[in-house]
């Protein structure tokens, strides 16, 4: 699930992904109800309704997985299992790679990539993205001070969006 929320930050992923979402989540089917594990402060499941109305005007944007016998019983545990080990996590402000924090897409990729082993999206340097604008400098600033880690590889929203793994 993607959508977009008001905040600064959310502003910031924007324009340097030039995407009009800056949020995500992951579906799970949790004693009959859908819920939305995301990693916010902390990682935490989230009714899908309420997530839903955290967004912008309540908009949002839902992909699958195109092959989806790759989603067993299985599967979806290991998915599941992978996620709940980061429940309570604290949010990576810094979009670092550890497991110690997480931030929403992070989280997402993981749970991918060690639930069924796929990678949804490609992980990416920082400097690949569009970080001209005052804004995108402004948080970037505030965030790393002078020294930006231009070097460091995470993956965005928008990068797991546009996998060709997904419809």
């Amino acid at each position: 699930m993607f959508q977009d929320s008001e905040s600064t930050q959310s502003t910031a992923i924007k324009l340097a992904t030039e995407s009009s979402f800056s949020h995500c989540g992951i579906v799970f089917n949790l004693n009959d109800e859908w819920m939305v594990l995301e990693a916010v402060q902390p990682v935490k499941v989230t009714s899908i309704d309420e997530w839903i109305a955290n967004g912008t005007n309540g908009k949002y944007i839902r992909k699958r997985l195109k092959e989806q016998e790759l989603i067993t019983t299985k599967t979806a545990t290991k998915m599941w299992q992978t996620g709940e080990f980061f429940l309570g996590k604290n949010y990576d402000i810094l979009f670092g790679w550890g497991d110690d924090k997480l931030y929403c897409s992070e989280l997402v990729w993981k749970i991918y990539k060690r639930g069924i082993g796929i990678e949804v999206g490609k992980r990416k340097s920082l400097k690949s993205y569009k970080l001209n604008d005052p804004l995108v400098r402004k948080q970037l600033e505030l965030r790393y001070g002078e020294k930006i880690p231009m070097n460091d590889v995470m993956v965005l929203p928008q990068d797991i969006f546009e996998s060709d793994l997904l419809e």
